[in-house]
C-alpha cells in the first residue's frame, strides 16, 4: 500500500460526493444516489482487499449496521466486521493493519472490529446494538462458509429470542424519545421521534421475528398493507433527502438540523420563500412527516408485541357500548366497518373524554381509523351529528384529553378544516420551541393543567381563575384558534377571531359566548403585551388595559388564555418575573373596573401613603426623622409613585450610611416581581447607563426593566429588575459580591467608551431582524415612547444607551423584552429641555439606532 493510492482514493471519494451532489440537485432519486454511494464504497473495499492480499487469509469482511442495510449517505460511517476463523498469522495482522490504515487515509469514517464467530456471537447476546447490527450483515469479501454460520447462528431461537429482542428495542426508542421531541428546533432526523430510526426499529422487530430481508416483506406477512409500506417508504426517501443534504453541506456525519443548515437545505432542496419562507416550508413538512412515522410505528409495534409476545390474551377487556371496548388501556371498535358512518369516528373520541383509562387507540382500530380518515370527502365539522359530538367532546371537563388524541391522530385536521393549515408550520425563529400546531395543543393541556392541585404554587392566580370561569369550553375553543390564522399573511389575531366566530355560529353558540370567544383570540396578545412592554405602573396604562377588557369576566379569561399561550411557547419563557408582572396588571386593572374608568387614580395620596408606610418601617429601624425628610426633599414625587415603600426605605436607609464620594450600589437579596433589584445612586455622568448595560451584558445577566431618574440636585437613582440568562433571579452571594465590585469600579472609570462585546451565537447568526423604531403616542406630558425592534445582538442596551446620550437624549424608563433572536423593548424619553422628542429629534434618533444596530460591526 502506498500512501499515494489512498490520497487517489481520497480523491475519487471527494469527487463521487461532486458528483452526488450535482445529481441530488437535479433531483435524481434518493434512492439510487443512496444505493449508488454504496455500491462506490463497496467497490473501493473490494479492490483494496485484493490489493492487500487478504483474500489468501480465513477472514471474512462483512459490512454490519447501515452499512450493511446498504444505506449509505455522503459522509455515513462505514461499520465493518472483521470475522476470522482462527487466531490471525502476524502476516494477516500486519495486511489487516494496512487495509485500516488505507480506509482511514482515504478519508472513510470506519468503525470495526475484529472477533472469531464465538467472540462476536457471545458479544452480540450482551449487547442488544451489536445484536441489531448483526442482523443487517452483507458479505462484502472472504469465505462464503464464515459468512454463512454468521448468518444461521443469528438467526437461531436461543440468540436473541424475537419476544426479548422486541422488549429491548421498544424499551430502547422509549429511551431514545425521552431524550429530544419529535418537534425540536433542531431535531436530529436520525434519532428524533418520528425519525429515520423509528423506521429501523419497526423493520428490525421484523427481521428478527419474521426473518424478513426487509421492510417491504412484511407485506407478504400481512402485518403490513400495501399503502402503509408506500406511506413508510415515502416518510423515509424525505428524511434520506435531508441526510443527504446535511452531508454534502457541512461535510461531516451531521444528521442534525442545526439552524445555520436549515437555509441552506431548504435551499439545495428547492424550496423558495413565498408567502412562507422556504425553510419554514421545508420544515413543516418535515414535522408532518414525523408525526405520519410516529403513527406507523406506534401502531406496528403494537401488532408486533400482540404477535411477540401473546399478551392480547391477558388484556382485561371491559364494555363500552355494543360497538366499543376497552382492551387494556386502549379503545377497540367491536363493529366491523363502523367508521363507514363519520359520527362513530367522532364518538371515539367522545369515550376516550368520558374514560380517563383510555391511553390510546388499539392497532387494529387504529389501521381501520387511518383508512377512514383518508377516505373523508368533506370536513367533519359540516355534518350536523359530527358537530353535536364534537360539542359534547368540548363541553366535558376532560375534553382535551380527547382533543389531544384526536390532534395526534389527525382526526382534529379532519374536523377543522384551518387546523390542517397550521399543522407542522414552523416559525423559524428561536422564540416559537413549537410548531403552531404543537404549541397549541400544549396551552391546551395547560389549561387543564391549572384546575389541578399541584399547579397552585407556580399559578396561584391562574389555579384560582380556571374555576371561577363561567364556562371553560370558551377558554378551550379560544386557544383552539387563538393561532389558527398563522401561516397565511395577514394578521393571525384579526383571521382567528373570523374563523372562531363563524365556528361558534355553526356549533349553536348564543352570540354573547361567539362574540367573548373572538374576543380572546383576537386580543390573546394583548395583556402579554402591556405587562411586558408598557410602563405598567402608569395608571394611564393600566387605564387602557381596563378599557380594552371592559369587564372582569374578560379579564379573568385573558389572564389565564395568557399565561397559558407564555408558557406552551417553549419551557424558557415562563419565569416568576412575568409571572408577577401578569399577577399586578390582573390585579391593577381590577382596581380600576372595580372603583370605575371615571374615578382615576389619585396620585398625590399614592405618593403621600408610599412615603407614609416607608417612614413608618424606617423610624421603627432608628433611623432620623429629620434626616430622612431632608433626603426626600431632594426626590421628586414620580420616585414615591413609582417604588413600592419596602424599595423606599430599603433605598433611603442605604443611601443615609453610604458615602457620598463614590457610587452606591445595592443588589436586593429579595425579589422584586420575580427578578432582583439592582439600585444604583451617585453623582450623574456621562453614559451611566451604557456603563452599567454593558458590565451586565459582558457578566451574562438579562435586564428586564429600567427606571432612570434624578433627584434635583442630579444625583441618579436608577433602579433596574435583573434576571439570570435562566430566568431566575440573581441571588448566589459570590455572584452577587462580584456584580457589585465590577460595577463599582466601572462607574468610578472612565466611561466615554464602550467596552467589546461578544460575537454573536452560532444559533443567532441564521436569523434576521429589521432594525425599527417605532414613536408611539404617549399621555405623559413632557415624553416620547419609543418601541424599538431589533436582533437581540451582544451589548444590545449599551449601544442603544450610547446612541441616547450622542443625540443629547434623556432615557427615563425602558421594557426589555427579548423574543427569541428578537428584541422587542419599549423606551419613555425626553429631549434635554425636559420636554417630548419633535419629529427632527424622533427621525435623527431612528437612522442613528437602524444604521448602528443594522450594521453591529460598527462597534
Amino acid at each position: 500500500m502506498t500512501t499515494e493510492s489512498a490520497q487517489l482514493a481520497k480523491a475519487q471519494l471527494l469527487s463521487q460526493n461532486h458528483d452526488l451532489l450535482t445529481r441530488f440537485r437535479h433531483e435524481e432519486s434518493i434512492k439510487n444516489l443512496v444505493a449508488q454511494r454504496c455500491q462506490f464504497v463497496d467497490e473501493l473495499l473490494q479492490q483494496q482487499w485484493q490489493e492487500q492480499q487478504l483474500d489468501q487469509f480465513p477472514i471474512a469482511l462483512i459490512a454490519v449496521g447501515g452499512y450493511g442495510r446498504a444505506e449509505l449517505h455522503p459522509q455515513s460511517d462505514v461499520d465493518l466486521l472483521f470475522l476470522i476463523e482462527t487466531e490471525l498469522s502476524p502476516e494477516a495482522e500486519q495486511a489487516l493493519s494496512r487495509y485500516i490504515a488505507f480506509l482511514w487515509d482515504a478519508g472513510l469514517e470506519v468503525g470495526h472490529s475484529v472477533r472469531s464467530l464465538a467472540q462476536t456471537l457471545e458479544q452480540g447476546r450482551n449487547d442488544i446494538t451489536i445484536a441489531t447490527n448483526l442482523l443487517e450483515a452483507r458479505l462484502l469479501c472472504g469465505p462464503q462458509t464464515l459468512y454463512h454460520s454468521l448468518h444461521l447462528s443469528i438467526r437461531a431461537d436461543d440468540f436473541w429470542p424475537a419476544s426479548d429482542f422486541y422488549i429491548a428495542k421498544r424499551d430502547e426508542q422509549i429511551a431514545r424519545h425521552a431524550k429530544a421531541s419529535a418537534f425540536d428546533l433542531e431535531p436530529n432526523i436520525k434519532t428524533c421521534p418520528g425519525g429515520l430510526r423509528d423506521i429501523h426499529t419497526i423493520s428490525w422487530v421484523a427481521m428478527r421475528y419474521f426473518d424478513a430481508a426487509n421492510i417491504e416483506a412484511l407485506v407478504g406477512h400481512g402485518f403490513l398493507e400495501s399503502d402503509e409500506l408506500n406511506e413508510l417508504l415515502e416518510c423515509q426517501s424525505f428524511l434520506w433527502e435531508l441526510r443527504f443534504a446535511l452531508h454534502l453541506i457541512s461535510g461531516r456525519d451531521e444528521n442534525r438540523l442545526l439552524f445555520d443548515l436549515q437555509r441552506q437545505v431548504a435551499d439545495l432542496l428547492g424550496y423558495e420563500d413565498a408567502t412562507q419562507l422556504g425553510v419554514e416550508q421545508m420544515m413543516k413538512r418535515y414535522y408532518r412527516t414525523v408525526r405520519r412515522v410516529m403513527e406507523l410505528n406506534q401502531m406496528l409495534l403494537q401488532l408486533f408485541k400482540r404477535a411477540t409476545l401473546g399478551h392480547t390474551k391477558a388484556l382485561e377487556i371491559k364494555g363500552i357500548n355494543d360497538d366499543f371496548q376497552l382492551r387494556g388501556k386502549f379503545i377497540e371498535s367491536i363493529t366491523e366497518n363502523l367508521f363507514d358512518d363519520p359520527v362513530q369516528l367522532m364518538t371515539l373520541f367522545l369515550h376516550a373524554a368520558k374514560n380517563s383509562n383510555i391511553q390510546g387507540i388499539y392497532a387494529p382500530t387504529l389501521r381501520s381509523l387511518r383508512k377512514a380518515r383518508r377516505a373523508q370527502t368533506q370536513a367533519l365539522l359540516n355534518l350536523p351529528a359530527c358537530r353535536a359530538v364534537f360539542s359534547e367532546i368540548l363541553r366535558h371537563p376532560r375534553g382535551i384529553a380527547a382533543l389531544s388524541l384526536m390532534h395526534r391522530h389527525g382526526v382534529l385536521s379532519s374536523y377543522l378544516p384551518a387546523w390542517r393549515d397550521i399543522e407542522g408550520q414552523m416559525q423559524f425563529d428561536l422564540f416559537h420551541a413549537y410548531t403552531v400546531d404543537e404549541h397549541t395543543h400544549r396551552l391546551l393541556q395547560n389549561i387543564e393543567s391549572f384546575a389541578q392541585t399541584d399547579q397552585k404554587e407556580e399559578f396561584p392566580l391562574g389555579s384560582v381563575l380556571i374555576n371561577q370561569l363561567p364556562k371553560k369550553g370558551l377558554l378551550v375553543l379560544a386557544a383552539l384558534f387563538h393561532d389558527i390564522g398563522k401561516g397565511r399573511g395577514g394578521d393571525h389575531s384579526k383571521l382567528g377571531a373570523v374563523d372562531a366566530l363563524d365556528f361558534c355560529k355553526l356549533h349553536g353558540l348564543n352570540d354573547h359566548d361567539g362574540r367573548m370567544v373572538a374576543w380572546l383570540v383576537e386580543n390573546h396578545l394583548v395583556m402579554s403585551v402591556t405587562a411586558q412592554r408598557r410602563d405598567i405602573s402608569d395608571p394611564d396604562v393600566v387605564a387602557d388595559f381596563a378599557d380594552k377588557v371592559r369587564d372582569s369576566v374578560h379579564l379573568s379569561y385573558l389572564y389565564c388564555l395568557t399565561v397559558a399561550d407564555i408558557c406552551a411557547t417553549n419551557e424558557k419563557t415562563w419565569n416568576s418575573w412575568k409571572g408577577s408582572l401578569l399577577r399586578d396588571l390582573y390585579f391593577s386593572t381590577q382596581r380600576v373596573l372595580a372603583r370605575g374608568k371615571e374615578k382615576p387614580v389619585d396620585i398625590r395620596a399614592r405618593v403621600r401613603e408610599h412615603q407614609a408606610k416607608a417612614k413608618k418601617e424606617l423610624l421603627r429601624r432608628g433611623v432620623k426623622e429629620k434626616s430622612l425628610d431632608v433626603l426626600w426633599q431632594r426626590f421628586k414625587a414620580d420616585y414615591f409613585l413609582r417604588h413600592q415603600p419596602n424599595q423606599i426605605a430599603w433605598h433611603a436607609e442605604a443611601i443615609l450610611k453610604h458615602k457620598q464620594d463614590e457610587p452606591l450600589v445595592l443588589i436586593s437579596k429579595h425579589t422584586t416581581r420575580g427578578g432582583t433589584e439592582l439600585f444604583i445612586y451617585g453623582k450623574d455622568k456621562p453614559k451611566l447607563f451604557t456603563t452599567v448595560m454593558a458590565v451586565l451584558d459582558n457578566k451574562n445577566i438579562n435586564v428586564h426593566e429600567a427606571g432612570i431618574m434624578a433627584s434635583k440636585d442630579q444625583y441618579v437613582l436608577d433602579s433596574f429588575v435583573i434576571l439570570e440568562q435562566d430566568g431566575s433571579p440573581v441571588s448566589r452571594v459570590s455572584r452577587i459580591q462580584a456584580l457589585r465590585k465590577t460595577l463599582i469600579k466601572a462607574l468610578n472609570s472612565d466611561t466615554s467608551k464602550l467596552p467589546k462585546f461578544k460575537k454573536l451565537s452560532r444559533k443567532m447568526k441564521p436569523f434576521r431582524v429589521r432594525t425599527q423604531v417605532n414613536f408611539l403616542p404617549s399621555r405623559r406630558h413632557g415624553t416620547s415612547m419609543m418601541e424599538l425592534i431589533a436582533l437581540d445582538s451582544p451589548g444590545l442596551l449599551a449601544k442603544v444607551g450610547d446612541i441616547l446620550y450622542r443625540c443629547q437624549l434623556k432615557l427615563l424608563a425602558a421594557k426589555i423584552t427579548t423574543i427569541g433572536e428578537r428584541a422587542e423593548d419599549f423606551f419613555i424619553l425626553q429631549n434635554t429641555e425636559g420636554e417630548q422628542l419633535n419629529e427632527i429629534q424622533q427621525e435623527m434618533l431612528r437612522q442613528n439606532l437602524i444604521t448602528a444596530l443594522t450594521k453591529p460591526a460598527q462597534y
